[in-house]
């Protein structure tokens, strides 16, 4: 027999902010699980005109993190918090310049860099170059 806490529902608070794109399916921007944020994958679209900003991988890459960001800020919590990242490239020689750009803002110096996965993929959404998930912690 299950435990009670398997038959309940779980306790999920969606996060929302138009510090981020909106989003364009049916899925929310963010969902706070107990003590931890889960973000929806970020694309690098500017959060008012929801256009892809940059052709190249360092500004799609910041654009990903700052609504990445902005998210995790309306949840109440901060890019030190983050426990796990997914990263999704379309091309892996963008790593190098893609990776540059992740380190200041998830590895900054006295801060524990978070677990990531990195893959390349075939396609992203709208063709960006960059898509990036986190987990954190509240």
């Amino acid at each position: 027999m299950k435990p009670d806490s398997y038959n309940s529902p779980m306790s999920k608070q969606v996060i929302a902010t138009s510090g981020a794109p909106a989003a364009i399916g049916p899925y929310s921007q963010g969902v706070r699980a107990g003590s931890l944020i889960f973000t929806a994958g970020q694309i690098p679209l500017d959060p008012t005109t929801q256009l892809v900003v940059g052709p190249g991988i360092e500004e799609q890459t910041t654009r990903v993190l700052e609504n990445l960001k902005a998210i995790l800020e309306a949840a109440g919590t901060n890019l030190n918090r983050v426990v796990k990242a997914s990263v999704f490239l379309t091309d892996f020689n963008d790593f190098a310049a893609m990776n540059a750009i992740y380190a200041k803002y998830l590895a900054p110096e006295g801060v524990t860099p978070p677990a990531r996965t990195t893959v390349e993929v075939s396609r992203l959404p709208k063709d960006v170059l960059v898509e990036i998930e986190l987990v954190a912690e509240v």
